[in-house]
Formats: C-alpha cells, sequence, structure tokens
C-alpha cells in the first residue's frame, strides 16, 4: 500500500532548494490522490529537528524506527530533483519481501580506488556498489528497526562526511554482515523525456539548473589562491582554461608578480590551511571591489571551474539572500559538529553571506588553520546554511563514478595529479558552441580522464 512507504526528500533550506522539494512533495501527493489511494507521509529532510547533521540521514534512523516502525513497509529517500512515477514505483517495491531486511538503489561503483572514499576495496574496487541518490533508494522498516538499534548501543563516529552515499553503504554492509545494496533497474537516472523510461520508476532531470538569463560576467569577482612556487605550473593552467570566462578576477600571493599580475595581500604562505590569505580576501572583496558585484567565488589555483556554467548556475539564488554554495561536506556531525563548503570545488559567496560572517567576531585560530572548515563552523555559528550543488568537485573526474558523473554538467573539478588539467578542461568544462548557443544538454565526447 502506497500509505505504508514514508518518502524523505533530501532537501535543503535555501529558497530555490526548499521550492523545488515542495513542489515534489506536492507533485507525490497529487500522483496518490489521483491513484484514490490513502496519502503517503512526504517529509523534507531541512525541516525536520533543526538537527545540523540532518542530511547525513543516519543520524535520523532512531526517528524513523520510532515513529514509522509499526505502520510502515519502506522509508524511500529522493533528491528533490528525482522525479517519481508512483505506480511504478509501488509495483517496484512490491517485488521485494518488506519483512526482511533490503537496501535498494541504482548501483554507483569505483573504477578505481580512489582518494574521496580513503581507498576503500583497493583490491577491487568494483565489488562495492553504492546508490546514486539521484534515483531514489530505499530500506525496508526491518533494515532501518536494525540500524536505530545499532546506533542506540554504538554512537556514530564524529569525523568526517564526505561522501555520503559511499558512507551509508558502508554502515549497513557492515563489513559484510549486513544487507549489500541491491540494484534496482527500475531506479533511473535518465532523463524524463529520455526514450529509455518507459520501465523507470524514478527519473532525474538536473543536469545544470538555470532560472532565467544567466548572472552577468561583470556580477563575480573571481579570487584564485596561489603562492610564489605555483606560478610557473598552476598559473598557466588557469589562463590556458577558464581565465577567460572571468570579467572580474584576482590571483592572490605572498609575492606580487607584475607578469600575472599576483596581488601580496601581506599574508605569508603556511604549507596548508591557508585560513589567513581567505580571510584577508573576504575583507578585500568587501572593502574593494565594486558594491554592485553580488558574487565571489574563491579557488584554488589547481580548480578548474566553469565560470560560463556557474553564471547559469547563480540564477537560480537570490544574492539577497546570504549563500555559501559549493559541495557540502561534514565535520563530527554525530555529535554536533557543522557541515562546511570543501575548498577545492570552489567556494561561492554571496556579498550579503561575507558582510554577515565579517560583521561577526568569528575568525581564524591560526593563520594555517583549514580555512573551510573555520569557515563552515562560522556560517554554522551564524545560522547561516550551507547550499550543496553536486556539480562542484573536490577531485578529479577520474575519482568519481562514471555513472554518477553522466546525469550531471560538472561546474568545477581540483587536483592536477597524474592528469593532463588542460585536457580534463576542454573535455568537462569548456562550454561549446550549441551550449553557448541555447544552453541546452548536450552530448559530452568525454574521454576516460
Amino acid at each position: 500500500e502506497l500509505k505504508e512507504i514514508v518518502f524523505i526528500i533530501q532537501s535543503q533550506s535555501n529558497s530555490f532548494h526548499s521550492k523545488k522539494a515542495e513542489d515534489l512533495k506536492r507533485d507525490i501527493l497529487k500522483q496518490a490522490a489521483d491513484l484514490g489511494k490513502e496519502l503517503p507521509t512526504v517529509l523534507l529532510i531541512h525541516q525536520m529537528d533543526g538537527h545540523e547533521g540532518a542530511w547525513t540521514i543516519l543520524p535520523l534512523m532512531r526517528d524513523f524506527s520510532v515513529t514509522y516502525g509499526r505502520n510502515s513497509s519502506w522509508i524511500f529517500f529522493c533528491e528533490e530533483d528525482t522525479r517519481i512515477q508512483v505506480v511504478k514505483l509501488l509495483e517496484t517495491l512490491g517485488r521485494f519481501d518488506g519483512s526482511k531486511e533490503w537496501f535498494l538503489g541504482k548501483a554507483l561503483y569505483d573504477e578505481e580506488s580512489t582518494i574521496i572514499h580513503h581507498y576503500a576495496f583497493a583490491e577491487n574496487p568494483t565489488v562495492f556498489k553504492f546508490p546514486d541518490f539521484a534515483a531514489g533508494w530505499a530500506l525496508s522498516i526491518p533494515l532501518v528497526k536494525k540500524l536505530a538499534k545499532k546506533l542506540k548501543s554504538e554512537p556514530l563516529k564524529s569525523d568526517f562526511t564526505i561522501d555520503l552515499k559511499h558512507e551509508i553503504a558502508l554502515y549497513i554492509w557492515q563489513k559484510g554482515e549486513g544487507p549489500h545494496l541491491t540494484p534496482v533497474p527500475e531506479f533511473c537516472t535518465d532523463d524524463v523525456n529520455s526514450y529509455k523510461v518507459d520501465h523507470c520508476a524514478t527519473t532525474f532531470s538536473n543536469f545544470l539548473p538555470l532560472c532565467g538569463e544567466p548572472v552577468k560576467k561583470e556580477d563575480v569577482f573571481v579570487a584564485v589562491k596561489t603562492c610564489q612556487k605555483f606560478h610557473g605550473d598552476r598559473i598557466p593552467v588557469v589562463k590556458q582554461t577558464w581565465e577567460r570566462e572571468a570579467a572580474l578576477i584576482e590571483y592572490y600571493s605572498d609575492y606580487a608578480d607584475i607578469s600575472i599580475p599576483t596581488i601580496d595581500l601581506g599574508i605569508p604562505n603556511t604549507d596548508r590551511g591557508h585560513c589567513g590569505k581567505t580571510f584577508a580576501i573576504l575583507e578585500r572583496f568587501l572593502n574593494h571591489s565594486s558594491p554592485r558585484t553580488p558574487w565571489l567565488v574563491i579557488v584554488d589555483d589547481d580548480t578548474l571551474i566553469s565560470i560560463f556554467r556557474l553564471r547559469k548556475l547563480l540564477s537560480c539564488y537570490d544574492p539577497n539572500e546570504p549563500v555559501f554554495l559549493g559541495e557540502r561536506y561534514g565535520y563530527g556531525l554525530g555529535t554536533g559538529g557543522y557541515s562546511y563548503i570543501t575548498g577545492g570545488g570552489g567556494m561561492v559567496f554571496s556579498r550579503i553571506a561575507v558582510q554577515k560572517l565579517l560583521a561577526s567576531k568569528c575568525r581564524c585560530y591560526s593563520m594555517d588553520a583549514p580555512d573551510d572548515m573555520v569557515l563552515g563552523m562560522c556560517f554554522s555559528g551564524l545560522g547561516i546554511p550551507i547550499t550543496h550543488s553536486p556539480l562542484f568537485h573536490q577531485a578529479r573526474p577520474m575519482d568519481y563514478p562514471k555513472g554518477y558523473l553522466s546525469h550531471q554538467i560538472p561546474v568545477s573539478f581540483h587536483k592536477h595529479w597524474n592528469i593532463d588539467p588542460v585536457k580534463v578542461y576542454f573535455t568537462w568544462l569548456a562550454p561549446n558552441t550549441e551550449e553557448e548557443l541555447n544552453g541546452k544538454k548536450v552530448g559530452y565526447n568525454r574521454e576516460d580522464l
């Protein structure tokens, strides 16, 4: 029965995202009403109990077990851009015995072991499957109860949340004692208009959001963090690739080199962390750039980014809201903790977010503190939510499953290790003519990079 499925939308509190989640909720309930069925429960994760770590899902298992353990059969999770055919979903879940422990989803796997998964399953990474959240994924209530019980006796360790879908699958797998992910072919990430979707219970349509005209080039100020030792090898890559997409760009270093040109902020370079430098960039943006420039992007000198696509993405966000956007990680979320935007993929700030941050007393506890984590801590303390976009990437294309990247038009990648960064940029990020003309989704010729 439909009323035995609890739908959880992995929503966010930013106004653009919460509206999309509300639209999806309305669509699910309308489909249920049109079927003449008793309405299911549909919950938005950002509205649940104000828990900073609610987006990591595992901390909610005990609530799910207590509240829905008696009258429900499945908890079904989806993203705000997942499209659901309720009748097909009912048929699909009906194939599985809900009294057993099931973990269902569209399977992703690593082609090779990767840093973002701590090199797990190094001998053969393809053996371990984890769900593509975009296609939706489901847990049977017996499995939810088992996880809730385990969490009660063994609280979550308070370390890093880096790739949630992989980490949840690892937790459920319990070193081989729990269930593996069961792949479900009806959970799809094909576009809703594709000829392939007839058999699909779910589809997905978030190649690159566009909400009206892209923001103007002059509305995005780009700050590149560099230092003298990388002027010779990293900066030329930026100049050969994405620099031409930026109208306003400055390079911040520990040494003023007029040939680039770089600006010496008077902050000595540190081997790691760079908190002092990042806060100096924020101060400079507020005090020296035009107050009419609503957006700031801070990137590393080995970040590859499409400013062209970022301008499309930013058309969906209100610059009058405090926005802090990028790829979200978590630290210590099982025990309080905070979320943060990981720096390598690029950190995007609305001017008002920078104003609120600098008006607060929150600053670096040392010059080489990790800048992205300190910013996360500060914004968390100010009650300003982190806004996650899966289109920003802390690592290289080869570090992600092909199936995961196949339904994205990415905005950034990071790192130059063992790759040709110029080739990566032109394969994955450079706007091609068709995209520039009409903004349509296009087929990319992406070699295995």
